[in-house]
């Protein structure tokens, strides 16, 4: 079992750029494969990237691909998103979440709210 806790979100004018994080509590962080998601009003819940449990590999999608970075610190139970060159179509609630095996992630946070004005 593990518990994750979304921050960063907020309000960002197109080009801005946000950087989230999500720390986890309870089994070792490290045994995870980590993903951030993100949904928008009216839409499904879509991958945005992933890294592997020991930073070895990562995957964006398309959409984001050069503009945003994910990373993990072991150490401090953190997973980042750094967000640049952001567009208005970002806009959504931004979701971490662990894996223990993938493709199924099993554990999901409560989602931080990202808002890009134009």
């Amino acid at each position: 079992q593990v518990t994750l806790v979304e921050s960063g979100g907020g309000l960002v004018q197109t080009g801005g750029s946000l950087r989230l994080s999500c720390v986890a509590s309870g089994r070792a962080f490290s045994s995870y494969a980590m993903g951030w998601f993100r949904q928008a009003p009216g839409k499904e819940r879509e991958f945005v990237a992933g890294i592997s449990r020991r930073s070895g590999s990562t995957q964006y999608a398309d959409f984001v691909k050069g503009r945003f970075t994910i990373s993990r610190d072991n150490a401090k139970n953190t997973v980042y998103l750094q967000m640049n060159s952001l567009k208005p179509e970002d806009t959504a609630v931004y979701y971490c979440a662990a894996a223990e095996r993938l493709p199924r992630y099993n554990y999901w946070g409560q989602g931080t709210q990202v808002t890009v004005s134009s």
